[in-house]
C-alpha cells in the first residue's frame, strides 16, 4: 500500500485530524483509550495505519466497527470517505460517551455507537446485516473471526488490522471455514518508526451456522 497516499489524504482533511486528536488528548485522560499520546505516534500508529487500507473499503458500504475503542480505524477512516456508514460496537459506557462526544465533535454523519458486546450483535439484531466488518486490536485472528464473520452477509469481507500474523492466519484457516468464510489476500505495509502491519481480508461465502458466536467468553477461552 502507498503510504504517502494516506499522508496526503491527512493532510487534505487536517482541521478534522487535528480536531480528533484533540478530543483523543481530553478524554484519554479520563478513559485510558491510548498509551500513545506523542503527536507523530498519533499521526502514524492511528491515523496512518486507520486509513491506509481505505481502498478495500467498496464504495458506499455499510461498515461494522467491533472493538471500537478509540476510534480507530473507523473515525479516520469516516472522516476521509463521507461515501461510508458506520457502526460502532463498543461494551464499555464510557468508551461509548467518548465515541458520540467525537461523533458529535467533528460532526460526522451515518456513524452511529451500539453499547454491546460484539457477540451479543451478532446473535441479534446485526447478524448478518453489514457488508463490511473491520477491527483493530481485538483479538487473534481465530477469535476475532467468531466475532465478525457472524456479523457480514454472504459476500462482505471482513477486514482484520494486525501486525505480523503469519502464525494467527494459519491457526484461523479453520475458524475462517467453519463460520463461513475463506481468506482471500493478505496486504502488508510499512509504518514510519512502527514496523510491520498487516490487514488479513476474508470473504464471506457461506452463511456463518446458527451456534455462532457461541457466546460467553469460548470465543476466547476455545477458539475454533
Amino acid at each position: 500500500m502507498d503510504i504517502s497516499a494516506s499522508e496526503k489524504l491527512l493532510e487534505a482533511h487536517g482541521e478534522k485530524f487535528e480536531k480528533f486528536r484533540e478530543l483523543l488528548l481530553k478524554f484519554n485522560a479520563m478513559f485510558n483509550l491510548t498509551a500513545i499520546t506523542d503527536g507523530e505516534g498519533i499521526k502514524y500508529r492511528h491515523f496512518i495505519d486507520s486509513i491506509a487500507p481505505e481502498k478495500f473499503f467498496p464504495e458506499g458500504s455499510d461498515v461494522v466497527e467491533i472493538g471500537s475503542g478509540g476510534g480507530f480505524p473507523s473515525i479516520p477512516l469516516r472522516i476521509v470517505r463521507d461515501d461510508l456508514k458506520f457502526t460502532l460496537v463498543e461494551s464499555s459506557v464510557k468508551k461509548c460517551a467518548y465515541l458520540n462526544e467525537v461523533i458529535n465533535g467533528l460532526e460526522l454523519k451515518d456513524v452511529r455507537v451500539v453499547c454491546a458486546r460484539a457477540e451479543d450483535f451478532a446473535r441479534g439484531e446485526g447478524r448478518e446485516k453489514f457488508s463490511v466488518v473491520c477491527a483493530r486490536a481485538v483479538a487473534p485472528l481465530n477469535t476475532l473471526a467468531e466475532y465478525c464473520l457472524p456479523l457480514i452477509k454472504k459476500g462482505g469481507i471482513m477486514l482484520a488490522y494486525k501486525g505480523e500474523c503469519s502464525e494467527e492466519i494459519k491457526k484461523a484457516r479453520r475458524a475462517f471455514s467453519v463460520l463461513g468464510g475463506k481468506l482471500e489476500k493478505v496486504e502488508k505495509y510499512e509504518l514510519a518508526n512502527c514496523g510491520s502491519r498487516t490487514l488479513a481480508i476474508v470473504k464471506k461465502v457461506e452463511n456463518t451456522p446458527e451456534k455462532y458466536p457461541r457466546g460467553q467468553g469460548k470465543e476466547r477461552k476455545y477458539p475454533l
